[in-house]
């Protein structure tokens, strides 16, 4: 109020419309090719009240503009072509082969590897470009005994035009400039993925593993040198089991691993001034531990006719503490020493639930 000391500070509120059109075809060109096509047409408006910022080139605001409220004052239109083919090359393998274009016009502002509630959505505008992505994919599929086990290898090569990034020390939280944080340039990712999957019997489940790897390059950001992008994890592996004891009861399991996620780390300090101030490592360079991570699940089916059903869980059966986020604190009895400190959220958590039809 009138009486506070501080000034109040109020993110205006950001809104847009985003509508989309799409054809599609299956069409059999013969018994072993199949081709399955079409276009999604997207558009994005930027719709008033709003309050707009230019920028200079060196990202300092120039000039502001006001639009009153119902007024569309940007648009964004763009055809997103899909095509698949599919050969089959037995009555129990075919190959695969894919391309997709797919746009983007609401950008996470993430400038940690912690997600919070509090992570802020950024919505494409005049200076925020829309993401751009094509993606190309091949890979075999073949099933064995009856199929009754489905097995599959993927590749893939994914280019994104207008990658985003912010500016080394950004300041996010109630910043009503905030697209004069961020940098833009591309981003790639490659991999390939392996998975074999059981379909009958008492056991069931897949095995499923990729290795990728995804990079950006920002001329503005890490000194123009392409760095790990947030969200690269090079192994990524999922074991989910499913093992039926008896009509009524069912055991199952997940176990998933993951390589940490990248983060820039101190690597050094400085004494400026009677204060120890830290000296990061390049962007991404170094990675969080290791994420994995096992969960257990017993079903117990009620009733005659089995309406009902008990489920007993346990998360992170064995207590795995995973790094949530990565802190590096000043010793408070000994100022010369800094050490990591580890958070993590979620340690063994049991529960049951009960579902039931009628």
């Amino acid at each position: 109020d009138d009486s506070s000391s501080y000034n109040k500070i109020e993110i205006p509120q950001n809104h847009s419309l985003e509508h989309g059109v799409y054809i599609m075809n299956n069409q059999k060109i013969t018994s072993k090719i199949e081709f399955k096509y079409g276009i999604r047409v997207s558009m994005y408006q930027n719709i008033g009240d709003a309050t707009t910022y230019k920028y200079d080139a060196n990202y300092n605001p120039t000039d502001t503009t006001v639009y009153k409220e119902g007024n569309i004052y940007n648009k964004f239109i763009y055809p997103e072509p899909r095509l698949g083919i599919n050969y089959v090359l037995t009555d129990r393998a075919s190959i695969k082969a894919s391309y997709s274009r797919n746009v983007q016009y609401i950008h996470l502002a993430q400038n940690s590897t912690a997600g919070t509630p509090i992570d802020i959505w950024i919505s494409s505008s005049e200076v925020v470009k829309p993401q751009i992505g094509d993606q190309y994919a091949i890979g075999y599929f073949r099933n064995f005994k009856q199929n009754m086990i489905e097995t599959s290898v993927e590749t893939y090569y994914k280019e994104t035009q207008n990658a985003l990034d912010f500016e080394d020390h950004a300041s996010l939280i109630l910043n009503p400039q905030i697209d004069g944080e961020l940098r833009f340039g591309k981003a790639w990712s490659y991999g390939m993925e392996f998975q074999a999957k059981k379909t009958q019997g008492k056991i069931t489940g897949w095995v499923s593993y990729t290795l990728s790897k995804t990079m950006r390059k920002i001329d503005e950001i890490n000194g123009g040198i392409a760095y790990n992008a947030p969200y690269d994890k090079p192994h990524n592996v999922s074991v989910i089991l499913s093992y039926e004891i008896s009509k009524r009861i069912t055991l199952s399991s997940t176990w998933v691993y993951a390589s940490g996620l990248p983060i820039t780390y101190p690597t050094a300090r400085a004494l400026i001034i009677g204060k120890m101030v830290p000296v990061y490592s390049g962007r991404n360079t170094y990675r969080m531990p290791d994420y994995h991570r096992l969960d257990l699940s017993l079903s117990l089916k009620t009733g005659k006719k089995m309406r009902g059903e008990w489920v007993f869980s346990v998360y992170n059966a064995y207590n795995r503490h995973n790094a949530w986020s990565i802190n590096f604190v000043q010793d408070a009895a000994n100022p010369d020493i800094t050490y990591a400190e580890k958070t993590y959220l979620f340690p063994m958590i049991p529960s049951f639930t009960y579902n039931f039809k009628f």
